[in-house]
């Protein structure tokens, strides 16, 4: 699990679990560590919970706009930030709602894990999970900093 900023494409934080950790449980942990204001959380629809919207508003506040997909067969709650989303999707549909909150976004994060899986591998090497968590961490610094020595730039041509 990490935490991947769209905009730089760097990785600001990892978190490596168990297989039976689920990402609601993982995400205080992950960001424990970041030291950034957040002002905006895409995440896929796994982060849909009162949880973690909970820990997302203690950590950085009221002014976190907070953009997860609810499930097709989602009902209104007590979560007026996930009705409204609700509610959007219901009058004029998922990819508007996507479009509309910047959701879309979330491709520049599928393409640091592609480049992740790309560069590092779709796997971690060393057994021990002590040892997993130390190589997690020592890839995201290392393409953290081949990012910083640029990023592929482009245009769309009509």
């Amino acid at each position: 699990m990490g935490r991947l900023d769209p905009e730089t494409g760097d990785i600001a934080a990892t978190e490596l679990t168990t297989e039976h950790v689920g990402d609601e449980t993982a995400l205080p942990d992950l960001l424990a560590d970041l030291d950034v204001d957040v002002s905006r959380f895409l995440a896929d629809g796994a982060y849909d919970g009162q949880g973690v919207a909970d820990c997302l508003l203690d950590k950085f506040g009221s002014r976190i706009e907070i953009i997860i997909p609810p499930p097709k067969n989602a009902v209104r709650g007590e979560n007026a930030r996930r009705n409204r989303h609700i509610d959007a999707i219901a009058e004029h549909g998922r990819m508007n709602w996507k479009s509309e909150t910047g959701y879309n976004q979330r491709s520049r994060v599928e393409a640091q894990i592609g480049r992740w899986k790309q560069v590092i591998g779709d796997r971690l090497q060393a057994r021990d999970f002590d040892r997993q968590i130390a190589e997690a961490k020592i890839a995201s610094k290392a393409l953290n900093r081949m990012t910083s020595l640029g990023r592929a730039e482009y245009e769309r041509v009509f």
